[in-house]
């Protein structure tokens, strides 16, 4: 999605409609700044207030993702790019995390393991190693639901039996076995328990 194609779009929309960016915000219950970083293409909306945003500027959803009013002769078409435009925007978003996640447990990691060797090795009053220690599992015990967080909704997780895919619920992750990113759980479609694989993309 051209992002600053976007912006220009609703800034043109919102004059139509004879609105100023702080009424245009008032309407939509978020700041006039948010609405400035659409129309300069820095952000997008949320989806959660597109639907309004797209009544209050007399536009469709299709529109506003596309940058301009769409004609019938090629709804379809933007319809489509629209589509394939936001399933992309999701995996890269998906792969973001993962990569975040991968990142913050070798951080977490460093640091688990750094105090526990000086509290084990370095000459010190014991309460002071007792602390070092549990400082050391605090950045563990932050990271662990973040972590399980993001391999809940980053992507779907493939059924090695009849390869469906699906996002599990974050209770099914949380008491899963796993081994990197597969996890021995039951598939909601074929009710069968085998180690389903993580994966980006739903084709």
């Amino acid at each position: 999605m051209n992002q600053e194609k976007i912006g220009k779009f609703i800034a043109e929309c919102r004059r139509k409609q004879g609105l100023t960016q702080l009424q245009l915000a008032e309407k939509l219950y978020v700041t006039d700044r948010a609405v400035s970083k659409w129309e300069n293409g820095r952000s997008m909306p949320d989806s959660s207030i597109m639907l309004e945003l797209c009544k209050i500027l007399k536009i469709t959803v299709n529109d506003l993702l596309s940058g301009e009013a769409v004609t019938m002769d090629n709804y379809n078409e933007k319809l489509e790019n629209n589509l394939i435009n936001a399933v992309k925007e999701k995996e890269r978003a998906d792969r973001h995390l993962l990569r975040l996640e991968t990142v913050f447990g070798f951080i977490s990691s460093i640091v688990f393991l750094s105090l526990i060797f000086i509290a084990s090795y370095a000459d010190m009053a014991n309460w002071l190693r007792i602390v070092l220690i549990l400082l050391g599992f605090l950045p563990l015990v932050a990271f662990i639901p973040f972590a399980i967080k993001i391999e809940q909704t980053a992507g779907y997780y493939e059924c090695a039996k009849c390869n469906h895919k699906y996002v599990p619920t974050f209770k099914s992750v949380f008491f899963s076995m796993h081994t990197g990113r597969t996890r021995y759980m039951k598939c909601p479609k074929c009710k069968e328990k085998s180690w389903h694989k993580k994966v980006i993309n739903k084709d």
